[in-house]
């Protein structure tokens, strides 16, 4: 079992020389996660793609035989492919996303894009005839925000190739689709059929499917969808607000409220104790897979409910693409064994399918803003760290890329150390877990703040300015 570890340790770290140490490193006393990160790493580099191919700056994000990038596998892979320093291949593709909106296709984008800047042919024929998922739009407007939040690019909220694409979103295509919240249970199955229809025909069939779940007969609406519309709603409330139109920004936010009212009151089962996924044409409530996306859009409220949802989703099996979601979200809703038991079992070579590029991506993700809790807020400037590792265990990330500057952080028992190694100033939210009275910045006693989470977990924190070449160390007692 050692000679196989170290094999696998040899082969997953060659790339250090390959792509040079300016992309984010990682290091662990624990040797299993630091070999993930590293396998990770590896992969997901190796998926980025030529920048002089005609598309530009791009990296796998579908079948890697493809040579492509889809809107739903762009929104999830685009954290990890900004830590690791894929900056110019996010806002290219999302911006090719963006500009490809088009009322000819109902308001549609293409779905998927190939290395040589046209929609890829199995999923496009004409601009009557493709495969679509409605979620992906409001997927595409939340991987923009979260870029923003993590990065403080204001183009990805300020262009007008994506202020274009989210007002259109949010309101044309809505309409065209018919999804505002009073028509989900009541709108066609085919609202924008082609013609002549052919419901063999999977361009016609599947051209505005509601939901990512795929292959289900008589698909109506999929919670999935209700879910996106909201967080789709809700990310341009924030996005308006931020830009100052606080009147517009409170009716989209009223908006948004329905549909997740909708969530609550229409879709859980309290039979189960389970969300209804499934709406079909002929009435009928079913279960799917398709959960996953109330957690990764963030539209649960009630706290019990979150926990089942995430209880039922990790007893179930399913698809790789699907688990390359897990790490991040079951650090966030604080599951964080289970995220690391995913982070390895995801980077096992004797899991199937790890080389989907979801996959490397997603762990990535998993240990920098799941694992070491790095969680970077552009509209305050503030980067806020929460370790969810073993207490016993040190970990650290270095050449971080967040909110215009470079940092490296490092977590050891009782202690976080920051160092801000680029040239623009933040603010740092130093969290520990717990009540403490004090927490020491540099040897120096400062009152502590406390909080506590839907959960009631307890943490202590307190906000200090971190200067370009500055290093601090907090700790408490």
């Amino acid at each position: 079992m050692k000679k196989a570890f170290i094999i696998i340790v040899v082969n997953c770290c060659f790339f250090f020389n390959a792509f040079g140490q300016n992309t984010t490193t990682f290091k662990s006393s624990d040797p299993a996660i630091e070999l993930a990160f590293n396998c990770a790493k590896k992969m997901a580099l190796s998926y980025k793609g030529n920048s002089n191919d005609p598309v530009g700056p791009w990296y796998e994000a579908a079948l890697p035989s493809r040579s492509a990038f889809c809107m739903r596998d762009v929104s999830h892979q685009s954290i990890g492919a900004e830590i690791l320093g894929l900056n110019k291949e996010n806002k290219n593709m999302l911006s090719l996303f963006a500009q490809n909106i088009s009322e000819n296709k109902d308001w549609c984008s293409y779905w998927e894009i190939n290395k040589y800047g046209k929609p890829a042919p199995e999923d496009y024929r004409n601009d009557k005839e493709f495969w679509y998922n409605l979620n992906s739009n409001f997927d595409v407007m939340f991987a923009c925000w979260r870029l923003y939040l993590w990065t403080g690019d204001r183009t990805y909220i300020d262009n007008p190739e994506f202020e274009n694409f989210f007002e259109k979103s949010t309101t044309a295509y809505i309409e065209r689709w018919v999804l505002d919240a009073d028509s989900l249970l009541t709108r066609p199955e085919f609202p924008n059929p082609s013609f002549p229809f052919n419901i063999k025909d999977d361009f016609h069939r599947c051209r505005g499917l509601a939901s990512y779940s795929e292959g289900i007969n008589g698909l109506k609406m999929g919670v999935d969808l209700v879910a996106a519309i909201y967080r789709g709603l809700l990310t341009y409330s924030s996005i308006l607000r931020q830009k100052g139109d606080i009147q517009k920004a409170e009716i989209f936010e009223k908006k948004a409220a329905k549909y997740q009212q909708q969530i609550e009151q229409i879709w859980w089962d309290d039979t189960t104790s389970t969300y209804n996924v499934i709406y079909t044409s002929d009435g009928k409530f079913s279960k799917d897979g398709g959960e996953l996306f109330l957690l990764w859009f963030d539209a649960l409220t009630n706290t019990e409910r979150t926990q089942k949802t995430i209880e039922h989703l990790i007893s179930e099996k399913t698809n790789i693409e699907s688990l390359s979601y897990l790490p991040f979200l079951l650090y966030k809703y604080g599951f964080e064994e289970k995220g690391y038991e995913y982070i390895l079992h995801l980077t096992d070579p004797a899991t199937k399918r790890r080389e989907y590029p979801e996959v490397s991506y997603g762990v990535i993700e998993g240990i920098v803003h799941g694992y070491m809790g790095i969680e970077p807020d552009a509209t305050k400037n503030i980067v806020t760290t929460l370790y969810r590792g073993k207490s016993e265990t040190i970990s650290e990330v270095d050449h971080l890329p967040v909110l215009n500057t470079v940092l490296f952080i490092k977590h050891e028992k009782q202690n976080t150390t920051l160092q801000n190694k680029g040239n623009n100033p933040i603010q740092w939210r130093i969290m520990f877990t717990g009540n403490h009275d004090v927490i020491f910045i540099n040897n120096k006693k400062i009152t502590a703040n406390h909080k506590k989470d839907d959960n009631g977990k307890s943490y202590t924190f307190i906000d200090v300015p971190v200067n370009p070449g500055q290093k601090i160390k907090a700790s408490f007692p």
